[in-house]
């Protein structure tokens, strides 16, 4: 049974830190590409950062240089860590499998709430 447990978010003042992790389990963890994506109320979900195989990242422009992204294959985890946090990062975040060469992703976590407070 594939599983995504997020975990890490909460409530913090603008300008402060957190640091998300997502333990996968039930999948070939090597076999997949790792993303992180947010959803706040009333927005479309959107795909904040993404990890390759060969540790190649990509990120959005609302987030780059703030954020980064990172994983331990011996631990079958994915980190978000995210500074400098504003309050239109408040939203939850989620996040995501997606195996090589497909174009969508498969498996998705339950979500955690980021807050950031002004």
């Amino acid at each position: 049974q594939v599983q995504l447990v997020e975990s890490g978010g909460g409530l913090v003042q603008a300008g402060g830190s957190l640091r998300l992790s997502c333990a996968a389990s039930g999948y070939t963890f090597g076999s997949y590409a790792m993303g992180w994506y947010r959803q706040a109320p009333e927005k479309e979900r959107e795909l904040v950062a993404s990890i390759g195989g060969i540790g190649r990242t990509v990120y959005s422009d609302s987030v780059k240089g703030r954020f980064t992204i990172s994983k331990d294959n011996a631990k079958n985890t994915v980190y978000l860590q995210m500074n400098s946090l504003k309050p239109e990062d408040t939203a939850v975040y989620y996040c995501a499998a997606r195996k090589y060469g497909s174009t969508s992703y498969d498996y998705w976590g339950q979500g955690t709430q980021v807050t950031v407070s002004s």
